[in-house]
């Protein structure tokens, strides 16, 4: 029973790449980019460290990171979860909420916080270039 629930998670999920509403699979982790490297570029300029890396060592400011990473995805997740809802009531013709989740989480918030550290260590480097350069 339970590998059968598994397998067809697994099926709905791969079968959305050709379904119905497929460009948001480019759209979704493009916003996340674009809302990534603003923030990146922000934490550069007010010298904090790499996001990601933070989460992980930093226990005092774990919390309110997150939050910060959610409230700046929070356009892209509300938009990703329109959309999968639209998407499994043309499908199934029922909303299951853990594929929604998964989704939209897997789109939206991990490229965001995968990248946001990435951009700041690039917007430090080439800030660091500017002022070295005369």
């Amino acid at each position: 029973m339970l590998d059968d629930t598994i397998a067809r998670f697994t099926l709905d999920l791969v079968e959305r790449l050709h379904g119905p509403f497929s460009f948001r699979f480019v759209l979704q982790p493009l916003m996340a980019v674009l809302y990534a490297a603003r923030d990146g570029i922000l934490d550069a300029r007010q010298g904090r460290p790499p996001y990601f890396w933070t989460i992980f060592t930093s226990r005092r400011d774990r919390w309110e990171l997150l939050r910060e990473g959610e409230h700046a995805v929070l356009r892209v997740i509300a938009l990703g979860l329109v959309m999968d809802v639209i998407y499994q009531l043309m499908v199934f013709r029922w909303i299951f909420p853990i594929q929604l989740a998964v989704i939209v989480v897997t789109l939206a918030f991990v490229p965001y916080l995968m990248l946001r550290g990435p951009m700041n260590r690039i917007a430090k480097h080439v800030m660091a270039r500017r002022v070295r350069t005369p």
